[in-house]
């Protein structure tokens, strides 16, 4: 019979040989050089082999092979069997040794498996391996091993859902990871915090991974998601908000009041207030009374009588009589009147009844006593007149004063008194409106108001200097040199840059001052725009310390002058943007808003804020979607328009990361020729740039220093990380007066001089040539797509003779706008309607119609966790909306969502344009 003494060989022997073999175990079958052989001592030869090391399962890890393990004693041969099939030798790794303890040899196998193997037989049967080890006396086989392909898919079966529960209730939030191989483990967390039921027995997960709070707690609001990992990925599922309430409950009733009535029946009343417990989170208020009346009778009070007079007496020594009365019919009671008038009485004698005396001393010094009373009332007489005058000249003077500080403020109904009139605005004035009424100033013109025109600096700055603290900042502002007023800022640019950049920090800055504008704010606020670029810095109210002057700059930096460290598939997105200086102390975020050129989607982006530091190194800031309100940095990613909260100034940047093939940045094409052409050539320059408004501010200058045209209007094109390059080509011209000089069929722009944003201008040249001076017409196609993916064609028509569209157009508009305002002028909302507003909103309203209702009409709702991060939450929203309006505000916009939430209290006051 045969003997198997290896995958690949195999040797027929007698009987008799078969014996020999066994004595003489040195033989080797020919046929491999490579044999997984040995030799046994003749002790050991009646031993079978038995497994040091079996092999175990294993996953494959992407593309990374695994390898398996087989180790036995006492064996001649070892060799590794796979689904069946024996593996070739030479695919195995063979090493002996020996036993020290028992002297056996000892042979260990190992085996790669690739992934590509195992893909042979997906979907058939799952792919195993087995070892075989061969002595003299016989064979063993190990256990099995399993190898699998590891996966996690990227969408889960069933994603957590946000429920609002009340105080105490349970709450079950169910999650079913994605599939995957080996299976997902499940763990969940709250504010990207990790759930431990260990700490918290108040979490409890169940075995298919969903998520129990046993009672709710207010501290259990928050944002709660299941995360799936296995040894290949780690999934995170969308996050489900869970609101804890709590209704209202009565507190104990107060002791009745006394009775209404003086006299007769009346009422009295007790109260009770929803505050046990106070309603929270949109919690239901209380239902019933607060307050109740019962009916009470009072005593009457009775007023005093006087009784009759009594009899006169005698006449007396001193020539007098008297009588009395009493306040007896009746006497007061119950709180009555006490009787009024004399209840005694004297009447002079007549000389017949007077006995006859001589006057004496006692005579004068009565008279004398008279005398000093009339003259002690006297002067008490002039000190009253006097101190009733004096206070009636300070009241005069309280009341003088105050009226300037009540002027412009008049009470007002829902509509106006005169309808069409509209306060102006600084800028322009507000379309009118049924509803603009509510946040429009309507100043008081029969009064006189004062307005701010000095220079914002502190009261207890003698020296006229400017300080500042924590951080390298600007020198003193010479005495004079600038004054705040409520509007434009107006100083010489130029005086400003050369001063900013003999700071040692400032040293890098450009020195461009079409690209910097710069202004002197205090607590008031104020906005800093750069003209066409879409960049802008706004400093709300309050940002500022008072008491504080800040000279703040914005400025953008050039691509050629401050390069980004980029690795792999990351790609600036923004402008390089420094507004400073660094280090000073701000109170509460302020606004820088700028373009990005991505697709806006961060499901196929990684977007990072950095920032430049001290150094001049860069470091992430922030991860976009991932964002902690805890942070000094915050991110609104808009269709084409990044709004950053920042409490500290520097240097910043967008970058994007792309995580799949399907991000795309926005590229925009612009066409340019020259405006005369008196040649036959003609060339047509196409520029690729980012689709931001500070590179095409760029190209159009440059392009109106060259003397260029525009020859057709801007179009926007995707460009994907497909690793493709993009390539243009001009068709369809009329042969018979045109012709292209161009050798190639089209040209191309590499990949990465796009992605990486290595060049500031990307473009590339189509020569023509004309066969006759007398042709001005040109007609032909331009194609622009990327290799392997999706591309747009360009009709174009024109006249090269005719100017007829010229670098300064419509499409570089300039911004009329100054690039520095301070105070009330740079805002769409007046200072004291805002802080109407804020402490109308702010306060929690059991019904909704606070600043959450406010945030969700404006449609900022995502943003809720970092609004209720913040003092004031209305103030948060009223910033983000002026940043968003800035150039196309619609305040009758504002006062409609206003009127809808039903807090037109907040804006019951019309203040004059001074005193906001």
């Amino acid at each position: 019979m045969p003997l198997l003494l290896g995958p690949f060989v195999r040797c027929r022997f007698s009987a008799t040989l078969l014996v020999l073999w066994l004595v003489f175990a040195g033989f080797t079958c020919t046929g491999s050089e490579h044999a997984a052989t040995a030799t046994l001592p003749a002790a050991f030869s009646d031993l079978l082999p038995h497994f040091l090391v079996e092999p175990e399962d294993e996953y494959i890890v992407k593309n990374k092979p695994v390898t398996l393990t087989c180790r036995s004693t006492p064996a001649t041969q070892i060799y590794f069997k796979c689904n069946g099939e024996w593996v070739h030798q030479d695919d195995h790794l063979i090493e002996r040794t020996v036993d020290p303890a028992t002297a056996l040899p000892v042979m260990q196998v190992t085996i790669d498996i690739t992934r590509q193997q195992v893909e042979k037989i997906f979907g058939l049967d799952e792919y195993w391996c087995q070892c075989v080890a061969w002595s003299t006396t016989g064979t063993q086989k190990s256990q099995k091993a399993y190898i699998r392909i590891a996966y996690l898919r990227k969408n889960f079966e069933e994603e957590p859902q946000g429920k609002e529960v009340a105080l105490d209730q349970e709450v079950l939030l169910r999650c079913h990871p994605p599939e995957g191989v080996p299976q997902a483990e499940v763990e969940w967390q709250r504010n990207e915090d990790v759930v431990n039921p260990v700490s918290d027995p108040n979490f409890f997960i169940t075995a298919d991974h969903n998520l129990v709070i046993k009672k709710a707690r207010l501290a259990d609001t928050g944002n709660y998601t299941c995360v799936a990992k296995n040894i290949v990925a780690r999934r995170k599922s969308t996050s489900a908000t869970v609101l804890v309430y709590v209704n209202g409950g009565w507190s104990t009733w107060t002791t009745w009041s006394s009775c209404s009535a003086v006299c007769g029946r009346g009422w009295q009343k007790r109260s009770r207030s929803c505050t046990n417990p106070t309603p929270l989170n949109g919690g239901t208020s209380c239902e019933g009374q607060n307050v109740q009346k019962s009916a009470c009778v009072a005593t009457c009070p009775v007023d005093g009588g006087w009784s009759e007079w009594s009899k006169w007496s005698a006449c007396g020594a001193d020539c007098s009589m008297w009588r009395s009365r009493e306040c007896t019919q009746p006497s007061p009671g119950t709180g009555g009147k006490e009787c009024q008038g004399l209840d005694l009485q004297s009447l002079n004698c007549t000389s017949e009844q007077c006995p006859q005396t001589v006057s004496g001393a006692e005579d004068v010094a009565l008279y004398v006593g008279m005398v000093a009373v009339a003259l002690c009332l006297t002067l008490l007489l002039i000190v009253v007149v006097l101190v009733y005058r004096r206070k009636k000249e300070g009241l005069d003077a309280d009341v003088a004063d105050s009226s300037i500080l009540t002027t412009g403020f008049q009470p007002m109904g829902i509509k106006p008194s005169k309808p069409g009139v509209w306060a102006p605005r600084p800028r322009r004035p507000p379309p009118h409106s049924k509803n603009s009424h509510l946040l429009t100033i309507q100043p008081d013109l029969t009064t006189t108001t004062t307005s701010y025109q000095g220079t914002l600096r502190s009261r207890h700055d003698a020296t006229g200097k400017f300080s500042m603290t924590n951080g390298p900042l600007l020198d003193p502002l010479p005495n004079g040199s600038h004054t705040l007023h409520n509007g434009k800022l107006n100083s010489d640019p130029a005086e400003f840059v050369s001063r900013l950049s003999t700071q040692s920090y400032f040293k890098t800055l450009p020195r461009d001052v079409a690209n910097t504008s710069y202004g002197t704010f205090n607590f008031l606020g104020g906005r800093l725009t750069i003209p066409n670029t879409g960049i802008s810095l706004l400093i709300p109210p309050e940002a500022i310390p008072r008491g504080k002057i800040y000279e703040i700059y914005l400025t953008v930096q050039r691509k050629e002058d401050l390069r980004l460290p980029l690795a792999g598939c990351q790609t600036l997105l923004s402008p390089v943007v420094s507004c400073g200086p660094p280090g000073v102390v701000l109170s509460r975020p302020v606004i820088l808003s700028m373009d990005h050129c991505s697709d806006a989607c961060l499901d196929n982006w990684a977007v990072r804020l950095k920032k430049q530091n001290y150094e001049g190194a860069w470091e992430d800031v922030l991860l976009m979607g991932e964002e902690l309100v805890s942070e000094p940095y915050y991110c609104q990613l808009e269709a084409e328009t990044c709004r950053l909260f920042t409490e500290q100034l520097g240097t910043l940047a967008l970058v994007g990361e792309s995580l799949h093939m399907g991000a795309a940045k926005r590229l925009r094409l612009v066409l340019f020729s020259d405006a005369y052409c008196s040649t036959l050539e003609y060339n047509i320059r196409v520029y690729c740039m980012d689709d931001t408004q500070d590179v095409f501010k760029e190209v159009m200058q440059m392009e109106r220093q060259l003397g260029g045209r525009l020859i057709d209007e801007p179009h926007v094109l995707l460009f994907k990380d497909s690793y493709h390059n993009l390539r243009l080509s001009i068709h369809d011209m009329p042969q018979a007066h045109w012709r292209s000089k161009l050798l190639a069929g089209y040209q191309e722009i590499p990949f990465y001089h796009i992605w990486n944003g290595s060049q500031r201008y990307l473009h590339c040249t189509f020569t023509l040539e004309r066969l006759s001076l007398s042709t001005c017409e040109l007609t032909c196609q331009l194609c622009v797509w990327q290799v392997e993916g999706e591309g747009q064609s360009f009709s174009l028509d024109f006249n090269i003779a005719k100017d007829t569209r010229a670098v300064d157009s419509e499409f570089l508009l300039m911004d009329s706008n100054a690039t520095a305002l301070a105070g009330p002028s740079a805002f769409q909302i007046p200072y004291l309607i805002r802080q109407k507003i804020c402490s109308s909103l702010d306060a929690p309203c059991p019904n909704g119609s606070d600043w959450r209702m406010l945030a969700q009409r404006l449609k900022l709702e995502r943003h809720m966790s970092f609004f209720a991060s913040k003092a004031s939450p209305t103030s948060v929203i009223l910033d983000l909306w002026e940043a968003q309006h800035f150039h196309s505000g619609n305040i009758n916009q504002l006062a409609t969502v206003m009127a809808d939430i039903g807090k037109q209290e907040a804006m019951i006051f019309l203040v004059s344009d001074g005193e906001c």
